[in-house]
């Protein structure tokens, strides 16, 4: 299984599946990674955390916690 955390910088990937219950999956809902959206890893911190993500034409800063719960393909 692919996370979003394992997208390298400058690659693009598809949402295959929102992993996590309740409250946390719909938040990253709400952020737009729903399922078949596309996203790009534009920045990682230099830590490693937070990622910066382009989704749906706006830039997106994700935890690699909630990263991780994001499956791609």
């Amino acid at each position: 299984m692919k996370t979003l955390r394992d997208v390298k910088i400058g690659e693009k990937a598809t949402v295959k599946k929102l992993h996590g219950e309740g409250a946390v999956k719909r938040r990253i809902m709400d952020m737009g990674l729903t399922k078949g959206t596309e996203v790009t890893v534009r920045k990682v911190a230099p830590l490693g955390d937070p990622i910066e993500l382009t989704v749906r034409n706006y830039e997106l800063s994700l935890r690699k916690a909630d990263a991780e719960m994001v499956e791609v393909e």
